[in-house]
């Protein structure tokens, strides 16, 4: 039986989060250029920062409306 290598360790743990992973996303993200990846980037980070102050708002509203009713 033939020694594993260090690079056969390696590949063994790369293929078993491959089956894990949906690389066709991957895929079509490297179809696009570098800007369209930054820009989808940016409109993620905005669609993250209206969910983060919804929640805030959301939570602050939920809060009052306890204060309200002490």
């Amino acid at each position: 039986m033939p020694h594993k290598t260090a690079i056969d360790s390696v590949q063994a743990i790369i293929n078993i989060y491959k089956k894990d992973i949906d690389r066709t996303l991957i895929h079509e993200n490297l179809k696009l250029t570098a800007e369209q990846r930054l820009l989808n980037l940016q409109n993620f980070q905005e669609f993250a920062f209206e969910i983060r102050e919804a929640g805030k708002k959301a939570h602050k509203s939920k809060v009052e409306g306890k204060l309200d009713d002490l």
